[in-house]
């Protein structure tokens, strides 16, 4: 028997039916990334699982008890889990060592003494040793985040649930909180991670689910579903979190609009520092001296942007469609320091179709 059965679940509420017929086996040990756009019932999938809301109808076995059958203990089954939620949900009034005592000694009636050992050793498990004796307000978001993680892994849980456990944290923070969840990934245990960090699933999912429409519309390994979508729903979906696309024309180009937008497209691919700044120096650089100067010679006309991402993440292209213009924007004659700045940071690509200039980042 599979160590999570779900057959046949559909949730409703008044205004909505987020899942509407989710089958999925749950192998032990498997790690399993569950993707898709907002609003899809990923999020509910999971809490149906623990039974934080109630399905409307199907069944949920986890490790052999039906989590929908009334005569089941829930508490009994929800020791067997650890969930981690988007908000932390750390008591604002105990310390972080306190916060991962608490659910030991009044769920599983372990002493004090005890509690505190356990405490420490997952503190120290997800580098948070120093940070025990620390309030939620002295910690930075990165930090609530790991004692949550450390709390629920001191119950010793048998199945950990990760419900977007990066989507409230700033960008310079997701890092240490997916390297907590890298490291759990080698030590056997059973993983759900609803995420919209494509990396993480692509690094540490063993089966990789996409969720459109209430469902599971597609399945596979990661590099099935990143790398060779079948639906053509995934495929528009990975293709649009590994690109950002922004139209310039006579009337509308916003920098401020374009900027923030590379600024979202760097986050998505958790590019380094330098990569990122790179991207942005040369997108504003691209803008002010080319594009923009381009669509305002030619009124009515337009021109595209594209900044892509390639499939592992690594090489970062920005491709520009001007064939709607009557002038290529890079036959204009710019200043060497426009020339030189580029040169330093991009390579022109010029096997490419009449109308499209392609640079790589370097």
């Amino acid at each position: 028997m599979s160590l999570i059965e779900i057959k046949n679940l559909r949730k409703e509420y008044s205004d909505a039916v987020p899942l509407q017929d989710v089958n999925l086996n749950v192998e032990e040990g498997e790690i399993i990334s569950i993707i898709g756009p907002s609003g899809t019932g990923k999020s509910t999938l999971l809490r149906c699982i623990n039974r934080l809301e109630t399905p409307t109808s199907g069944s949920i076995q986890v490790d052999g008890a039906n989590v929908c059958d009334a005569g089941t203990d829930l508490a009994s089954v929800r020791r067997k889990m650890g969930m981690v939620f988007q908000s932390f949900n750390l008591f604002g009034h105990k310390t972080a060592v306190e916060n991962v005592m608490m659910p030991q000694q009044d769920l599983l009636g372990t002493s004090a003494k005890d509690a505190y050992a356990e405490a420490m050793e997952q503190l120290r498990r997800v580098g948070l040793e120093s940070k025990a004796r620390k309030f939620p307000h002295e910690l930075s978001g990165g930090q609530k985040q790991r004692v949550a993680i450390a709390r629920a892994l001191a119950m010793h849980p048998k199945i950990m649930l990760f419900d977007e456990p990066t989507s409230a944290l700033d960008p310079t923070m997701v890092s240490e909180v997916t390297s907590v969840i890298r490291d759990l990934a080698g030590t056997g245990l059973t993983m759900l991670i609803v995420t919209h960090e494509m990396r993480l699933a692509r690094d540490v999912s063993t089966r990789v689910l996409f969720m459109s429409d209430g469902g599971i519309c597609e399945e596979g390994t990661p590099d099935a579903i990143f790398h060779h979508p079948e639906s053509e729903k995934t495929r528009e979906f990975v293709f649009r979190i590994r690109s950002f696309t922004y139209s310039f024309t006579n009337e509308e180009h916003d920098l401020y609009e374009l900027l923030a937008g590379v600024e979202s497209f760097c986050t998505r691919q958790m590019l380094g520092g330098k990569a990122a700044n790179k991207c942005r120096l040369v997108t504003e650089e691209l803008a002010v001296s080319y594009l923009v100067p381009a669509v305002e010679r030619e009124k009515g006309k337009s021109l595209s942007f594209c900044l892509r991402a390639a499939e592992e993440g690594g090489e970062i292209t920005i491709e520009i469609d001007h064939s709607a213009l009557l002038q290529d924007p890079f036959s204009a004659n710019i200043n060497a320091v426009s020339q030189a700045l580029l040169k330093r940071n991009v390579q022109r690509i010029h096997d490419t179709p009449q109308g499209i200039a392609k640079f790589q980042l370097l």
